[in-house]
């Protein structure tokens, strides 16, 4: 049995819960978040909190349970999972109404599933991960968790399709992140990363890397990196909770540097995971 929590209960995630009209799987109407749990100890819990509060209320959406009962429940549906490293999903929307694209006057609907690492084979990590490029068609407000995602799901098959781990979306001329990882280049042993704007979302990983980058004396520069530049890096990854940091060694046809993971991307997988084996502080 796989445990989950919907509306203050604990589940069997197989268990038929979630109502036709729930607002989040009629009109995708909410918010979420992905948490990687490391020896029982959740990463960068507050982050990922702060970033489902500000989500919703970027929606309108009332979600008011006070943070500490919050992540009391966190803890419990950890333990009840009866795994030490895993994946937990929280999701927020509007709750249960008669479909009708007004907000409807109920309870948010909140719900949670603990779930095994999504396993990414070991021989990626180590050989580094294929791309291709995709045009960014998703909507304006991409600093928003929201839980529509077509877009992003369109490009991914597109990029799984031609053996490729991710799609990197750009903007006029410019990269923007991937449909579901920030993207980061390396050029002259310097990081550069997309701006935090609208059009990007502010990936914890990503924050990490920042830090990460700060405490090994790099230069972490926020820029808006050209397709032209994306091809003459030194060195590519890509970050995300779930890929946590995934060197990137080919776009469409461009072999990145020399073909294989660059001693910078090296260097920040070993802090990070580091950093990973100590989650309870962060």
């Amino acid at each position: 049995m796989s445990i989950a929590y919907f509306n203050g209960r604990f589940v069997d995630s197989d268990d038929p819960v979630v109502p036709i009209d729930e607002r989040g799987h009629q009109f995708g109407d909410g918010v979420y978040e992905v948490i990687r749990i490391y020896n029982k100890k959740p990463f960068m819990l507050d982050e990922h909190l702060d970033r489902l509060y500000m989500s919703a209320e970027a929606i309108a959406l009332p979600f008011r349970q006070e943070r500490e009962s919050f992540q009391a429940i966190i803890h419990q549906l950890i333990e009840k999972s009866g795994l030490d490293n895993l994946d937990v999903y929280l999701q927020i929307t509007r709750g249960m109404a008669p479909r009708n694209h007004l907000f409807p006057d109920c309870p948010v609907s909140v719900s949670m599933t603990a779930k095994p690492f999504r396993s990414i084979p070991a021989e990626l990590r180590e050989k580094g991960a294929k791309a291709i490029l995709h045009p960014d068609e998703r909507w304006a407000n991409c600093y928003i968790k929201s839980l529509n995602l077509l877009p992003n799901i369109l490009a991914k098959q597109k990029a799984h399709e031609q053996g490729c781990l991710e799609a990197i979306l750009f903007r006029d001329g410019s990269i923007t992140e991937g449909t579901s990882s920030n993207v980061f280049v390396i050029k002259d042993t310097r990081l550069y990363t997309t701006p935090l704007s609208r059009h990007i979302l502010a990936g914890i990983t990503r924050m990490a890397v920042q830090q990460i980058a700060a405490e090994a004396a790099l230069t972490f520069t926020e820029k808006h990196v050209t397709l032209e530049e994306l091809a003459e890096a030194d060195e590519v990854f890509i970050t995300s909770t779930t890929s946590e940091i995934m060197p990137v060694v080919q776009v469409e046809e461009k072999i990145i540097g020399a073909g294989q993971p660059g001693p910078i991307t090296r260097l920040l997988q070993e802090k990070y995971t580091v950093r990973t084996s100590g989650a309870a502080r962060h």
